[in-house]
């Protein structure tokens, strides 16, 4: 810890504060219910329902195929990218000369320079467990869904019930996969510290800001609330 300065230590207090502070507001706080992600989870949720209606079922299936796929793909990155930083504590002294070599401002030290790289690493790390964890659910997402009976195999009751179970499981899904990518994105902020704490500050604050814009004022939000999703015939005649 003698090789961090005061600004690092402000700047990484700082790094933290904003990830773990911006996954409270989205996830935790009264304003989760006003987010992209909070929007989603009621489609998620009413998919689930709307399949009840669908004696065929081939695109539903699709759909959790393509959605397991991409949380693989990102889990296969995170063991990618833990590999590379492994490289790179590999190869410090190399990328130390070249650095001052260049006049590239990217550590003072080796000490500094490894514990940014094992900073790098943690954060990958998170995110495969995050994307890890995201594709079981949605295996057991998907398991549910395949034992949702068919309208004339049971009662409304039993069927949405079923349902239900199914879409909260693929919401959990959906809040770890996201927090595995928000763990990507502020990676990007992360980079910034190796050319310094003030770059860090900056690139830290530019990625939390393009986050909340994403949750609260993009088009992607603006066009998922466009209207209310229509309720399911299974819902009518519930009662619900």
């Amino acid at each position: 810890m003698h090789a961090l300065s005061t600004l690092d230590l402000a700047a990484a207090a700082w790094f933290l504060v904003a990830w773990f502070g911006f996954n409270v507001l989205v996830d935790l706080s009264p304003l989760r219910k006003k987010t992209l992600s909070s929007a989603m989870d009621g489609y998620r949720r009413n998919w689930m329902v709307a399949m009840c209606e669908r004696d065929v079922r081939i695109m539903d299936t699709a759909i959790m195929s393509g959605l397991q796929q991409g949380t693989a793909f990102f889990a296969s990155t995170s063991l990618l990218a833990i590999g590379g930083c492994f490289a790179l504590l590999d190869a410090t002294e190399r990328i130390l000369q070249i650095a001052g070599d260049l006049s590239i401002p990217v550590a003072d030290s080796r000490a500094l320079w490894e514990i940014k790289v094992l900073g790098l690493t943690l954060i990958f790390a998170y995110g495969f467990f995050k994307f890890g964890w995201a594709y079981r659910l949605f295996n057991y997402s998907s398991i549910v869904m395949g034992a949702v009976p068919q309208k004339e195999q049971a009662d409304d009751e039993t069927i949405l019930k079923m349902a239900a179970q199914a879409g909260e499981l693929n919401v959990l899904a959906g809040r770890h996969f996201n927090r595995g990518q928000r763990a990507f994105f502020f990676s990007i902020g992360f980079l910034g510290w190796f050319a310094g704490p003030y770059v860090f500050a900056t690139t830290t604050l530019a990625v939390l800001v393009v986050l909340v814009r994403r949750q609260f004022a993009s088009r992607a939000r603006a066009a998922v609330l466009l209207g209310q999703y229509p309720s399911s015939g299974l819902r009518e005649r519930s009662g619900e």
